[in-house]
C-alpha cells in the first residue's frame, strides 16, 4: 500500500478523517489530499517522499504504547531485514521526539518526551472519546500518546517536513491508528473550526511573534467548554513581565517572548479563557534533552554555561516550563 495514496486520489490521512465519521471536520481534508501533497515544495518534501516510498511493508506482531511507543517487534523481522530498516530510519535523522522502538530498532530520540508526558497526562481532562487536535505535533509521539490515552481522533498540525516525513514512516506501520497530521502551521487552519474537545500547543508559543494571536487561534479551534494544553517556556517574574532575548535563547533564534507564569496565566484570562490554572512547573534536565545517535548534534548541554548550567550562553536563566490548563466558556 501507498503510504500516501491509497487510491488514486485518497491518502490514508483523509481516509482517516472520513473514517472518524466527523464531517465537520472536512474543512481539513484538502491538507492531506494527494495533489496538496504532491504539490508541496519547501522543506527538502521530494527526498523525503523518495525515502518513504522505500521503506518495506513489514506488518507488526504486537503495538504498544507506553513511555516508548514499540512497533512490532525484533523476531519479526530476519537480521538483514532488521538491519536494513535500521538505515533507512537513520534517513530521518534527526530524530527529536520520542522515544521510538521500530521492529527492535530502539530509536533514542533527544527529547524523553515521556517525561513530559507523565507530568501532564493525569492533570488534564481524560481523553477518552474526545476528539484531540495537537499544535506543533514534530513527528507525532504526542498525538500516538493521545490516541493510547482513548482520544477518538487526533489532528497534529507540523509544517516541518522533516517532522512530517518522520510521523509519515510511524505511520506508514500504523495505518488503522486515529492520528493524522497536517503539514501546515496553525495560522494556515481554517477559522474558526471550533470542534476540538482538548487541544495542545505544547512548545510553540514562545516561537511566535504574537503569542495573543496564537491563543485566540487555540480557543476559534475549541467547542464550548473545551480544554487548552498549553506548555512553554517560562521564567521568574511578575505579571506582565516577559523575557525576550535580543538575538537567540538557548541557542535558538525563532523566541520571541517568554512569559512569567502570571504573565501567560494573564494572556489567557485577558484572550476569554476560564478556570485558568498552572498545574505544573519544571526544570529542563540534561536526563530530558541531550544528544544522541539518533540526533547526533547540539543540544541543551552546549545551550548552557558551562561553569553555570543555570545560565544559557546567552546569559539568560536556564530553561523552566509550565504547563497551564484553561477552558474556553
Amino acid at each position: 500500500m501507498n503510504l500516501l495514496s491509497e487510491q488514486a486520489s485518497t491518502t490514508i490521512f483523509q481516509k482517516i478523517l472520513l473514517d472518524a465519521g466527523q464531517s465537520r471536520l472536512n474543512p481539513l481534508l484538502p491538507f492531506v489530499s494527494k495533489s496538496f501533497l504532491d504539490g508541496i515544495k519547501q522543506g527538502d518534501w521530494a527526498r523525503w517522499r523518495k525515502h518513504l516510498a522505500r521503506l518495506p511493508h513489514h506488518t507488526p506482531s504486537k503495538i504498544h504504547i507506553g513511555d516508548a511507543i514499540h512497533i512490532g517487534q525484533s523476531s519479526d523481522l530476519t537480521a538483514a531485514e532488521q538491519s536494513a530498516l535500521r538505515e533507512q530510519l537513520k534517513e530521518f535523522i534527526p530524530w527529536r521526539k520520542g522515544p521510538f522502538d521500530l521492529f527492535g530498532i530502539k530509536i533514542d530520540t533527544e527529547w524523553h518526551c515521556d517525561m513530559k508526558w507523565s507530568r501532564l497526562e493525569h492533570l488534564i481532562a481524560p481523553l477518552e472519546g474526545r476528539t484531540v487536535l495537537d499544535v506543533g505535533s514534530g513527528n507525532g509521539y504526542f498525538s500516538l500518546r493521545m490516541v493510547s490515552a482513548g482520544a477518538d481522533l487526533v489532528v497534529g498540525l507540523e509544517p516541518h517536513m522533516a517532522y512530517f516525513a518522520q510521523f509519515c514512516a510511524l505511520a506508514h506501520f500504523l495505518p488503522h491508528y486515529r492520528a493524522v497530521l497536517l503539514p501546515i502551521p496553525l495560522e494556515e487552519m481554517p477559522r474558526p473550526l471550533p470542534y476540538f474537545d482538548t487541544v495542545f500547543s505544547m512548545g510553540v508559543i514562545y516561537h511566535r511573534s504574537s503569542p495573543i494571536d496564537h491563543l485566540l487561534q487555540l480557543k476559534d479551534c475549541l467547542c464550548d467548554g473545551g480544554e487548552l494544553v498549553l506548555e512553554t517556556l517560562v521564567v521568574d517574574g511578575p505579571a506582565g513581565y516577559s523575557l525576550m532575548p535580543q538575538d537567540r535563547y538557548a541557542r535558538m533564534a525563532n523566541v520571541w517572548f517568554i512569559p512569567s507564569v502570571l504573565s501567560v496565566s494573564q494572556w489567557l484570562e485577558r484572550c476569554g479563557f476560564i478556570n485558568v490554572r498552572v498545574v505544573d512547573e519544571s526544570t529542563t534536565g540534561l536526563a530530558e534533552q541531550r544528544p544522541t545517535e539518533w540526533m547526533p548534534f547540539k543540544s541543551l548541554d552546549s545551550a548552557l554555561m558551562p561553569d553555570n548550567p543555570s545560565q544559557t550562553v546567552e546569559g539568560h536563566p536556564s530553561p523552566k516550563r509550565a504547563i497551564v490548563l484553561a477552558n474556553k466558556p
